[in-house]
């Protein structure tokens, strides 16, 4: 398993296999062929499917600039080793192939190629099972987190830090904005009203209304190409920051803390990541919103004093009650039902790690027996299902647009 940083990027949404991962790319490529006159990018299968949506092409183009680049969708055709795949063409200045690469963004920006996959960081981790880290935890008396610090550089907190500012500004932005979101849905933001309702609520009501204005405020921002990080996607961006906001609006839990449960919920969403997927093209939303419920339900269980098979539970329980969730964007745009499925998730975070505090910690299926389910269900999803725009919510869009 990679570095916990790996889960956390900070970028520009929406999306971070469609966006992050195309822009970091065609950055690689540009850096191989930075004498090139032209460029020709292809996007292949789910990446071409729902490529402008997500403003694929857009960060291509960006990155590219100023030499010209054309980019060409063929959301019909596959390349062998992901749904999202890319070809990149070099071209000198009478228009001959100067040099080639197929790459693959393989979900929460990280990438792919056909030589194997691209390196940023190495392995860290020696063990890749929750199971087996629960029993070296319990063991040697130490916390989920403790094994994230054995295993990581003295630099990690430092970067989780900056990713915790990163949440905390999108959160204020979001809060700010109002008016209408990109992309031909016209949808209006919502952060703010849920805000302000929030402040004139029954105490009852109104730490879940926060909670939800929260959410919103991060993935109104991401569904506008904003600032937001990965958590572990674009796509469920507002999840884990919404929880840990209201956790330290609620309870003054210093940053340091914040920043500890942010290393469990990494190594929570790192397992995932490792042995199944984060990919909406390749499991669905499960992988997306079902690991961030999961992050966030482990964070928020750590953080109100769990113990460590508590915080395990949470995790399972955030992840196991969105199996089978499909990717199935309208218009390919990371708005409906992406936006509303953060606050529903979060909200769904904080149930999950009351009902594990109030337990024991004991339970019949583990986190990653629920892993081992989410990439077992992804792959017998019809692909229509797994961020194509062409099932689902997306397909009842266009029936009733005809």
């Amino acid at each position: 398993m990679k570095s916990v940083r790996e889960i956390y990027k900070i970028g520009h949404g929406p999306s971070s296999s469609h966006t992050m991962g195309p822009r970091r790319a065609a950055s690689i490529f540009k850096t191989r062929f930075p004498d090139a006159a032209s460029y020709k990018v292809t996007l292949y299968g789910s990446l071409a499917a729902t490529g402008r949506g997500h403003l694929t092409d857009a960060a291509i183009i960006d990155e590219f600039g100023p030499a010209a680049c054309e980019v060409i969708f063929k959301n019909e055709e596959l390349l062998p080793l992901h749904a999202n795949g890319m070809l990149f063409e070099a071209k000198d200045a009478g228009g001959a192939a100067a040099g080639a690469w197929k790459a693959y963004s393989v979900g929460g920006g990280d990438l792919a190629d056909e030589e194997g996959t691209f390196r940023e960081s190495s392995s860290v981790y020696p063990l890749r099972r929750l199971t087996d880290i629960l029993e070296w935890a319990d063991k040697n008396g130490r916390l989920l987190s403790d094994y994230v610090e054995e295993n990581e550089d003295a630099a990690l907190y430092e970067h989780l830090g900056a990713a915790w500012d990163a949440m905390k500004r999108s959160i204020a932005r979001g809060l700010e904005a109002e008016g209408r979101l990109p992309g031909g849905l016209n949808l209006a933001r919502k952060a703010y009203s849920y805000y302000l309702k929030a402040n004139n609520s029954a105490e009852i009501l109104q730490k879940m209304n926060l909670l939800f204005s929260y959410a919103l405020a991060v993935s109104e921002e991401n569904a506008s190409g904003g600032v937001v990080v990965t958590a572990p996607t674009c796509g469920s961006s507002g999840v884990l920051p919404a929880v840990l906001y209201l956790l330290k609006k609620a309870y003054n839990f210093s940053d340091a803390k914040i920043v500890r449960a942010m290393a469990t919920a990494g190594l929570i969403g790192n397992i995932a990541k490792h042995n199944a997927s984060i990919s909406g093209a390749e499991v669905g939303c499960q992988g997306e919103v079902g690991v961030a419920c999961a992050m966030a339900a482990a964070a928020a269980a750590k953080l109100l004093g769990g113990t460590i098979y508590q915080v395990e539970y949470a995790a399972e329980m955030g992840l196991e009650h969105h199996l089978g969730l499909t990717c199935d964007p309208v218009m390919g745009l990371v708005q409906i039902p992406c936006i509303e499925r953060n606050a529903m998730a979060a909200a769904r975070a904080f149930e999950c790690a009351a009902f594990a505090l109030n337990s024991d910690g004991k339970h019949r299926i583990s986190f990653d027996e629920v892993v081992d389910t989410m990439a077992a269900t992804g792959r017998d999803l019809k692909d229509g299902y797994r961020e194509t725009a062409r099932c689902g919510l997306a397909r009842e869009w266009d029936l009733k647009k005809k």
